[in-house]
C-alpha cells in the first residue's frame, strides 16, 4: 500500500491542500497521513491542526514555530522542524511527501525527504512572486521535487525550463479553487451572522501580509491602513501570516478596528466560510496571492498593492496599486465603479477550472518506481 505524507504548515496551505487530500483519502490503496506544523500548532494562528483531524485525516502535529516576530525566529523554526521531521519521516518512511507552495517552513520537510531519500511532489511550483522570499523557497522547492503540479500553464512551461523533465510536470491547476465546486460554500446570511456584519452594506475582505524581503516588513500597511481611513464599506481583516512582522501587523490592525466599529480582524476562518466571505464582498484589497489567484473565479474586483506579489500572472480583475495612499484609493475607486465591476463577470481565470484535485490524485495513485522517481536528469 503506497504511503503518502502530505506537509501542512498553517489553515491557508490546507485549504490548497484539502481537496486533493480528499482525494488521496478516497483512492483505493492509499495509506495517507497529513504532518501539521509551525502555525497549525500554535495557539496564537487558532492551533488549527485540530480542525484537520476533525475532518477525518490522520495526523501527526510538530510544534516547530518560534514565539517571534523577527527573521531570526524564523531562521531557528527551520531549524526545528527539521530536527523534529527527520524522526517523524524516518518513522513513517512515505513512498511520497507532499508539499505545497512556497512557505519558508517547507524547507524543512524538503530538506530531510532529500536526505533520507524520500520522492517529493510538489503542487504551485513555477508561479511568481518577486517581492517576497517565497519566491526564491518556491524555486527551490521544485528543483528539489520530482512531480510537479503547476497552476498555470505558464508556470508549467518555467518549470521545464528550469530543467525539469517534461514528464513529471503536470499543469493542475490551483486546488485551492476546487472548493468553489466541490465545498458547501456559506452563503451571505451565514455569514453576516457569522462576522455581524450589516446585510444592507458592501463589504471590503483586506489580506496585507509582511514583506518578507524588505527591511521593515511592515513598509506598506500604513498606506493601506490610511487608504481605508474613511472607506465606506465594512472592512473585515485577514490575519497576516506567521512571518517577520506579523505580530507587529496584527496589533496595528487591531487598533485601527478599534477607531471604526464596522471593521474587524478575523484570525481564522474555515475555507468554506472564507469563500462564503469573498463571495459576499465587493471588494478585495492587499497583497495575498488569494486575492489574485481565488477572486477571478468569483467576478469579484481585486487591488492588489505594492511589491509583494510583483511578477504573478494576474486575471483582468486585479488592478495593480502602488503602495501610496493616493493609488490604492483610486484603484479601489476604479475597482468598485459599475462598468469595472461588470467587466469582472464571467472572466477566465488563469489558475484553473476548480478541477485539480482528481488531475493531482489521478498521478499520484500511480506513481512510477521509486528510483524513476528519484534519478532526476536535467532537461535541455
Amino acid at each position: 500500500m503506497p504511503r503518502i505524507v502530505a506537509i501542512s504548515t498553517s489553515r491557508a496551505d490546507y485549504s490548497h491542500l484539502y481537496w486533493p487530500l480528499r482525494a488521496l483519502q478516497d483512492a483505493p490503496g492509499i495509506e495517507l497521513t497529513v504532518i501539521a506544523t509551525a502555525a497549525h500548532a500554535a495557539t496564537a494562528f487558532g492551533h488549527t491542526a485540530d480542525e484537520v483531524r476533525a475532518d477525518g485525516f490522520a495526523v501527526e502535529v510538530i510544534e516547530s514555530l518560534l514565539d517571534s516576530d523577527s527573521d531570526v525566529g524564523a531562521a531557528k523554526t527551520i531549524g526545528l522542524c527539521t530536527v523534529a521531521l527527520a524522526d517523524v519521516l524516518a518513522r513513517l518512511q512515505p513512498d511520497l511527501l507532499l508539499l505545497i507552495a512556497d512557505r519558508y517552513e517547507m524547507l524543512a520537510p524538503a530538506s530531510v525527504a532529500l536526505a533520507l531519500r524520500i520522492p517529493m511532489a510538489h503542487i504551485e511550483g513555477g508561479d511568481i512572486s518577486e517581492g517576497a522570499i517565497d519566491n526564491a523557497v518556491r524555486n527551490a522547492l521544485t528543483k528539489m521535487a520530482h512531480l510537479h503540479f503547476t497552476p498555470t500553464r505558464d508556470a508549467a512551461r518555467r518549470v521545464i525550463a528550469m530543467g525539469e523533465e517534461p514528464w513529471r510536470v503536470h499543469h493542475s491547476g490551483a486546488p485551492s479553487l476546487d472548493h468553489l465546486h466541490h465545498s458547501d460554500i456559506a452563503d451571505a446570511n451565514r455569514i453576516n451572522a457569522l462576522l455581524g456584519l450589516t446585510p444592507q452594506r458592501p463589504v471590503t475582505v483586506v489580506a496585507q501580509h509582511p514583506l518578507t524581503l524588505a527591511a521593515d516588513t511592515t513598509a506598506e500597511l500604513d498606506a493601506v491602513l490610511e487608504a481605508l481611513r474613511d472607506w465606506p464599506q465594512q472592512i473585515v481583516f485577514c490575519y497576516p501570516n506567521a512571518d517577520m512582522g506579523s505580530r507587529d501587523m496584527a496589533c496595528r490592525l487591531t487598533e485601527f478596528c478599534a477607531s471604526r466599529n464596522d471593521a474587524q480582524v478575523v484570525t481564522n476562518l474555515p475555507a468554506p466560510d472564507y469563500f462564503g466571505l469573498l463571495k459576499r464582498a465587493s471588494l478585495m484589497l492587499g497583497n495575498s496571492s488569494s486575492g489574485i489567484m481565488e477572486t477571478p473565479s468569483l467576478g469579484l474586483p481585486c487591488v492588489n498593492v505594492g511589491r509583494r506579489q510583483q511578477g504573478r500572472q494576474q486575471a483582468s480583475n486585479t488592478l495593480q496599486a502602488e503602495a501610496t495612499a493616493e493609488s490604492i484609493r483610486q484603484k479601489m475607486h476604479k475597482a468598485v465603479s459599475p462598468p469595472f465591476v461588470a467587466a469582472c463577470q464571467g472572466i477566465e481565470n488563469p489558475y484553473g477550472d476548480g478541477q485539480a484535485a482528481q488531475r493531482i490524485a489521478r498521478v499520484l495513485t500511480a506513481l512510477p518506481e521509486r528510483f524513476a522517481l528519484l534519478n532526476k536528469k536535467e532537461w535541455l
